[in-house]
């Protein structure tokens, strides 16, 4: 079921529910930047077994609102409040990768009477200044020639070469998907990235957290999150073998099972 939701702040972001059993507990999924809520059709089956499914476009992406920027997480972790208020969610459990991980990070930091546990996929929680000049370098590519200033580069950061040779026509829809999203959108979260600063805060986490991430991920490479698990209490990392950024895409039933656990299904 699609909906669009216009939250308290004026904001209207564009949602899907997956599995109408209203007794089953929520888990609300965050795209990565450049993604929609389309990138979370590998785990639906297999989430809907156990949980009722959120999943929304982040403000700036997909079919969302893309209010003027600069965004910041504050504004990213409000969102996710407002949808839960939306649909009258008092407590949900919360999966994001990359941009949507960092997300749940801010959640568990601020709203851990709302969040039950949170995973975290493909992230990290600093801003270090090879990742800060990174998103210059993306925000003046897609300043001059919008979206397709960065889609080439996104593909080849998301998925292995293996992936992206076997699977011309998955490829071929999820580059539409990046050419989808709004350039001011993209750019105004990006800008939310270059001020990340979770890392120092990690400590005050009091929710269950689990950080998933692919080996050959290059901008949150396994040892980033080995040590962003080592900074919060009880947190562990599962390691996605053979998957690039977007684990879950890369190696859906890889990814499925490093989180089964923690998810309880």
């Amino acid at each position: 079921m699609s909906r669009r939701v216009t939250l308290a702040s004026g904001i209207t972001i564009n949602t899907a529910v997956d599995g109408d059993d209203a007794g089953k507990p929520w888990i609300v999924l965050s795209n990565s930047l450049g993604a929609s809520l389309g990138m979370w059709d590998p785990q639906i089956d297999f989430l809907t077994g156990k949980y009722r499914v959120l999943r929304y476009d982040t403000r700036g992406h997909g079919a969302s609102d893309a209010p003027k920027g600069p965004y910041d997480f504050a504004d990213l972790v409000g969102d996710v409040i407002g949808m839960m208020d939306a649909y009258d969610i008092e407590t949900s459990a919360f999966m994001g990768l990359s941009l949507g991980g960092m997300t749940g990070l801010g959640l568990a930091l601020d709203h851990g009477d709302r969040i039950s546990r949170v995973v975290c996929a493909d992230g990290r929680a600093d801003a270090p200044e090879p990742f800060r000049a990174m998103w210059d370098q993306r925000m003046a590519a897609v300043d001059e020639n919008g979206m397709k200033g960065v889609v080439d580069g996104t593909l080849a950061t998301w998925f292995t070469q293996a992936w992206r040779d076997s699977n011309p026509d998955g490829l071929a829809a999820i580059r539409s998907m990046v050419l989808g999203n709004d350039p001011t959108g993209y750019i105004a979260c990006c800008q939310a990235l270059k001020r990340l600063d979770y890392l120092q805060h990690l400590g005050g986490v009091s929710v269950p957290v689990l950080y998933v991430g692919g080996s050959e991920d290059k901008g949150a490479a396994p040892d980033v999150m080995r040590a962003m698990a080592a900074a919060t209490p009880g947190a562990d990392f599962h390691e996605v073998p053979d998957a690039a950024h977007v684990a879950n895409i890369n190696q859906p039933d890889a990814f499925n099972a490093a989180i089964a656990n923690f998810l309880g299904i």
